[in-house]
């Protein structure tokens, strides 16, 4: 479908933000490359952010429920996008962690790590930075509801549990790892609750954002669905 929508609308002080929230396996990162392809935006991956964290937490030996260690961690962090690499690789100190912060642990680690307020904190202050110029899908967990409140179009992914873990196991599959399928969908039920549950910024749809089940749709029928609804239609 051609989208007619090429401008930058402007709400409050976001020009041009597009958010896309959802839980692991509903496609959103797949869904908001495609989309900010579409309508000539950047592409805004903000779990990354997270899993960059817990990843020099890890290699620093920072506890997770160390929260003066982790904001301490934040303050020293070097951490970039390289917006020459589609995807936009995640650079940590200068080295490319793109794959190293996929694993299953990194999955864990980084819900865990993101429920800690000064982590938080530091990764939206962050994450507002980049966006500050609009022209990007931001793609996240709470953007609609916390980062971008006044974004001017905000979409939730869903998609059933089985296709989640489906979704999420072949993905694992593909990048060369030895995974169990039920193993796969009993970590990924763990990361829902802890992202839904959590105190800070818990997962959940923004009051205004559309919301898309993908269970049964291709990408490019949800992103169809996406321009439709922004070009009013």
């Amino acid at each position: 479908m051609a989208s007619s929508w090429k401008h930058y609308p402007k709400t409050g002080n976001i020009t041009g933000i597009v958010t896309v929230d959802g839980p692991a396996g509903s496609g959103k990162s797949t869904v908001s490359r495609l989309l900010a392809g579409k309508i000539g935006y950047s592409y805004l991956d903000t779990g990354a952010t997270y899993r960059a964290v817990a990843l020099a937490a890890s290699r620093r030996g920072v506890d997770p429920l160390d929260t003066s260690g982790l904001k301490t961690l934040c303050g020293s962090l070097d951490l970039a996008f390289d917006r020459d690499q589609d995807p936009p690789a995640v650079l940590l100190d200068g080295e490319d962690v793109s794959d190293l912060i996929r694993t299953p642990g990194m999955d864990m680690l980084s819900s865990r790590v993101s429920a800690v307020s000064e982590v938080r904190r530091a990764m939206i202050a962050l994450q507002r930075r980049i966006a500050r110029g609009g022209g990007f899908v931001a793609e996240g967990r709470d953007m609609g509801t916390v980062v971008f409140p006044e974004a001017d179009f905000k979409f939730f992914l869903t998609a059933s549990a089985g296709t989640r873990a489906e979704r999420r196991y072949r993905e694992l599959m593909l990048r060369g790892e030895s995974v169990d399928r039920q193993v796969v969908e009993m970590e990924l039920k763990q990361r829902d609750d802890q992202d839904s549950l959590r105190a800070r910024s818990p997962l959940k749809p923004a009051h205004d954002a559309t919301i898309i089940d993908s269970t049964t749709l291709t990408v490019e029928e949800v992103v169809d669905l996406m321009l439709r609804r922004m070009d009013g239609s």
